[in-house]
């Protein structure tokens, strides 16, 4: 895949060239792009697609994965950005080239560390999950044959023969909806996990799997493909010579994609008096620790002043109010007034572009907070799900009246990396 700075010049496709270059709407992403594209639309597919993978994430939690709920809010999502999601469709050649892009560009910006990587192959995994369900049972085969995967549906006959057998091996399958579903004669060693659970028919190196266990066998070698190429991605990318590109990859992997909260929407929206309610009723975590640590010590270090800062900038603090805000703080810890003047109101008004470059600077995304800068001793920014101690955790969570039911839920979200969506879960508890 090469950039340019301006226009690319499109490939013109005949119908069945299109149809051969995507011959469905999900895939096992094994071949890279080749064309030409513009650094404008790299960066655009590469932002769409983010805003789709936390997509899925945010409704892997909200809600039980295949649901219908889950399935229609999450296809709706996939139609809004113009991504390839069903077969059969019109014109669907240029949402799966955008699908197939913008996934190797974020192979690029997602590479860079483990848990990022793990994100990623999370995120991707529950969008071919979803894609799979929806895929027609008469493509399937094509499917996995194009995905270098050696599962073939048995005939009906041969079916029939081993159905007691089948049966017998799958806890939740009887007789009238085995005639429904098709079995696949796989490697045996690719279906061990079902093995080791004593789910699944051998028969001379081959086991027998329902179409409802394929799909298990089916992510694992994806996430097994796709963790290996990460890995691969990550030893060539300092090699990449196009300095134009670095820059955008960072930018990615530590961007927000949600509704803009930038200062000039909400100067002046908030008053001095109202930030200590805030902090208990609206405040993330990451801010409201900041805040208490704030008022209790009467002083900050450069990573909470800057983090805390900016996002009370962001929330409607103007330049006079944070001015005020700080000072009143740092006095009251002794400081003299003269000392903040000459020592810390530069810096407030550098964050508010009135020095130095004179760049208007905005609140810190979750993905820098919980990637950069982690807190040392005696500080309090960073992320309090991706820094603190799951016990240290579980009693600041108490000490929110967060439900047992409620921090159980959250603590097994950070278990599993998931900060932001532990955060967003934190939201809705506080505000039921």
């Amino acid at each position: 895949m090469q950039f340019s700075g301006g226009n690319r010049r499109k490939l013109r496709l005949a119908g069945d060239q299109k149809s051969a270059c995507y011959p469905h709407s999900l895939q096992f992403y094994l071949e890279p792009p080749s064309e030409n594209i513009s650094l404008i639309e790299f960066e655009n597919m590469a932002i769409d697609r983010l805003k789709l993978l936390k997509t899925v994430e945010n409704l892997g939690v909200s809600y039980v994965k295949g649901t219908e709920q889950y399935q229609s809010k999450l296809e709706a999502e996939i139609r809004k950005l113009k991504f390839s999601y069903r077969e059969n469709l019109e014109d669907e050649y240029e949402p799966r080239r955008k699908d197939h892009i913008s996934h190797f560009i974020l192979r690029l910006a997602y590479c860079q560390s483990e848990d990022l990587r793990r994100w990623f192959i999370q995120q991707e995994m529950d969008l071919l999950r979803f894609r799979f369900s929806i895929l027609p049972k008469d493509k399937i085969q094509n499917f996995l044959k194009d995905s270098h995967l050696q599962f073939e549906a048995i005939s009906d006959e041969e079916k029939n023969h081993r159905e007691q057998d089948i049966i017998a091996s799958s806890l939740s399958l009887s007789g009238t909806q085995l005639g429904l579903e098709s079995v696949y004669k796989i490697p045996f060693t690719d279906a061990l996990d079902l093995f080791r659970g004593r789910r699944v028919y051998l028969e001379d190196g081959f086991a027998y799997v329902p179409l409802k266990d394929i799909v298990a066998i089916i992510l694992n070698e994806f996430r097994a493909k796709l963790s290996k190429a990460l890995a691969l991605t990550a030893r060539t990318l300092p090699a990449v010579s196009d300095e134009r590109l670095q820059p955008l990859l960072n930018h990615l992997s530590h961007s927000y994609t949600g509704q803009d909260f930038s200062v000039q929407g909400n100067a002046g929206k908030i008053s001095l008096d109202q930030i200590d309610s805030l902090s208990i009723t609206s405040f993330p975590p990451c801010m409201r620790q900041l805040h208490k640590a704030l008022r209790e010590n009467h002083h900050l270090r450069h990573g909470g002043r800057m983090q805390y800062g900016l996002f009370l900038k962001g929330i409607g603090l103007t330049l006079e109010q944070a001015l005020q805000f700080w000072k009143r703080e740092f006095i009251r810890g002794k400081m003299d007034p003269d000392k903040f003047d000459r020592g810390y109101s530069y810096n407030i008004r550098h964050s508010f572009g009135k020095e130095g470059k004179r760049t208007d600077y905005t609140p810190y995304s979750c993905m820098k907070i919980i990637l950069t800068n982690p807190p040392g001793q005696g500080d309090y920014h960073g992320c309090p799900f991706r820094h603190s101690d799951p016990e240290l955790l579980k009693q600041k969570l108490q000490s929110y009246k967060i439900s047992p039911q409620g921090i159980s839920q959250i603590l097994d979200l950070v278990k599993g990396t998931h900060y932001q969506v532990a955060c967003q879960k934190y939201f809705e508890m506080i505000h039921n």
